[in-house]
């Protein structure tokens, strides 16, 4: 994994500002500690931080190729599972390599097939390729939006990154931020539109979508979405075909030059992937699987059980290391270091984001990384095979709006009535919602349960999911740590999508076909454990602390927070002395310490970015 970033305009001849290009990708070191390289031409830059993973010695980017005297230049971050098959068909056809690397590979297929290659690739990636005959930059994000990808494309000038921050590093590009992405921070929250970019003039490139930039302007298809049609399988087969999809995909992305590990929750997904991880390691004479697993000080003496987390982590997580023979790591913070760490995860991600689940996973990924350089993790699970509570409720089934969103119409609202004025919170909400339906690939003769567990699915994978991809991603690259996520692959994924919802629920239980293509896998009790989210603090020195924070910015009047929100509501929240708090909140319910940790989050935000509001 890597970190990319560059610019391309006609008017200037950017060898001469190679300190910029140098600027912006030094950014990125993050992302990738281990080396740096540019490349400029009179109108394209390209930049590039590595990771290394597969071929340490030879994988330099940016990488340069010439064929038929024509120059071919790429960066590239994310990993191609299917290089190999790749490899051998373009070796074929006649090219040679250089290298072992999956990054030459691509900008092979690029040379060879142009814009179309990338319906060949099996991956996660964004990359940039250069066509210097043409003067033209091709942009790619892979299928589920697994790789991060920002653009900014103004008066013929186009400048792009891995991360928002290599984009706002270049002198011409102001850190503005308008009334749509105060609404995206304040009314959407972490689970950020898809294509928004926070940012004034900036935008992402959306999962699925590629870009050709060129002397007439910037153009963006979309290569990939979902397709809705009949499922032709039975269940039987159904059960087959996911297993036989789930052992290659994770024997595909189990390849690396550098250490593996899993993330182990002993729930059903990360289980799943553990037991997988292992069997491979054992066939292949490897030593013990490392697995991680995360929680917090005195977590055992404050944990309340409620519907989304049923149970501890710890008594499953000891059960699937001893089942695997993994050698395990449990690692645990305590409230000081989380409460430091959402200020790190405001630098991750260039926005506020998700509060203290944001700050543990940075600090998680940073313990790891000790340890390894790839982990692969359960995400994307709950979201493809409906495992989330909300599919199962009527009051989220029935609801008219994002089914994470459902104390919406019945807030509290801490924000200063201006800026409700101004960014119409619920509204934005509505309509982003309505956008999204829009979307939704319908499939005649469904029923009305049907069509409406479709939706959910839809809303899920196309809006929930790329916010805890987006997550894994930021955090994990803060640190250098590259993060696989197998069910992430599109082939699961666009197989999934058609099987009818009394199949994915098969036994009468959520992910209830998922559980019976892991039978024989997972020991009976862990292959029925209902699932538990990744794990919060329930220690209540943390709400202490963010109660405190907030004060603090309440009393400082330079506090650029002051003017978004009804200073004298949150005093009175912050001062409450309840044990805990449930806060309807624009776009969630969000726990007390959650709250707080967001409004210190933005806080933060603004201060360190110096943000222009307009």
């Amino acid at each position: 994994m890597c970190g990319i970033t560059g610019w391309i305009d006609w008017r200037k001849d950017l060898t001469q500002y190679p300190s910029i290009l140098e600027a912006m990708t030094e950014t990125l070191v993050a992302r990738g500690p281990d080396a740096s390289g540019t490349w400029i031409s009179p109108h394209c830059a390209l930049g590039h931080r590595r990771l290394s993973v597969m071929d340490p010695e030879n994988g330099a980017q940016p990488m340069v190729r010439k064929q038929d005297d024509y120059t071919y230049s790429i960066v590239y971050n994310g990993e191609l599972y299917n290089a190999p098959e790749l490899k051998k068909e373009l070796e074929q056809r006649g090219h040679v390599f250089r290298t072992t690397c999956d990054t030459e590979v691509l900008l092979a297929a690029f040379i060879e097939w142009g814009r179309a290659c990338v319906e060949r690739l099996n991956g996660i990636f964004a990359f940039a390729a250069w066509n210097e005959q043409e003067q033209s930059l091709y942009l790619v994000r892979d299928r589920l939006g697994v790789k991060p990808l920002f653009y900014s494309c103004q008066n013929g000038v186009l400048l792009f990154g891995s991360e928002p921050k290599a984009i706002l590093a270049h002198p011409d590009f102001k850190t503005e931020v308008g009334a749509e992405g105060l609404a995206e921070i304040f009314a959407i929250g972490p689970a950020r539109t898809p294509g928004h970019g926070i940012y004034r003039n900036m935008a992402e490139l959306k999962p699925g979508h590629c870009a050709i930039f060129d002397r007439s302007g910037l153009s963006i298809r979309t290569y990939w979405k979902l397709e809705s049609k009949p499922h032709p399988d039975d269940l039987d087969t159904s059960i087959e075909r996911i297993r036989e999809l789930l052992d290659d995909t994770a024997a595909r992305q189990l390849a690396s030059d550098v250490p593996i590990c899993t993330l182990l929750s002993g729930g059903l997904d990360s289980s799943a992937l553990t037991t997988l991880a292992a069997e491979h390691y054992k066939a292949s004479g490897q030593g013990p699987l490392h697995t991680f697993s995360v929680d917090y000080v005195d977590n055992d003496k404050h944990f309340k059980a409620n519907a989304f987390q049923p149970n501890a982590d710890a008594p499953w997580i000891k059960r699937m290391s001893e089942f695997v023979g993994s050698e395990h790591h449990a690692i645990e913070f305590d409230t000081p270091e989380l409460v430091e760490s959402l200020k790190a995860a405001v630098y991750a991600r260039d926005t506020p984001g998700m509060a203290d689940v944001d700050g543990s996973l940075y600090l998680f990924c940073r313990e790891i990384k000790k340890h390894a350089t790839v982990a692969i993790s359960g995400e994307a699970a709950d979201e493809i095979f409906g495992g989330y509570p909300w599919f199962h409720r009527e009051d989220a089934l029935n609801a008219e709006t994002f089914p994470w969103s459902l104390q919406q119409h019945n807030r509290l609202n801490v924000l200063a009535p201006d800026l409700i004025d101004w960014i119409k919170p619920a509204q934005y909400v509505d309509n982003r919602y309505r956008q999204a339906l829009a979307e939704v690939p319908r499939l005649a003769g469904e029923t009305q349960q049907e069509n409406r567990m479709r939706e959910m699915s839809y809303l899920n994978i196309t809006r929930f999911m790329p916010t805890l991809l987006d997550r894994k991603d930021r955090m994990s690259m803060a640190v250098g740590l590259e993060v696989r996520v197998p069910f992430c692959d599109h082939r699961l994924v666009e197989y999934v999508w058609n099987i009818p919802w009394e199949m994915k629920t098969s036994g009468d239980r959520e992910k209830g076909i998922l559980r019976r293509a892991l039978k024989g896998v997972l020991p009976d009790d862990v292959l029925t454990r209902k699932k538990s989210p990744y794990p919060k603090t329930h220690n209540p020195n943390y709400l202490a602390a963010v109660r405190t924070w907030t004060l603090d910015i309440l009393n400082d009047p330079g506090s650029p927070l002051l003017p978004f929100i009804d200073v004298k509501k949150v005093r009175k929240l912050a001062e409450s002395q309840e044990a805990d708090l449930n806060i309807p909140w624009f776009g969630q319910l969000m726990s007390g310490p959650q709250m707080f940790a967001y409004l210190a989050q933005v806080d933060t935000w603004l201060r360190h970015y110096k943000i222009s509001i307009r």
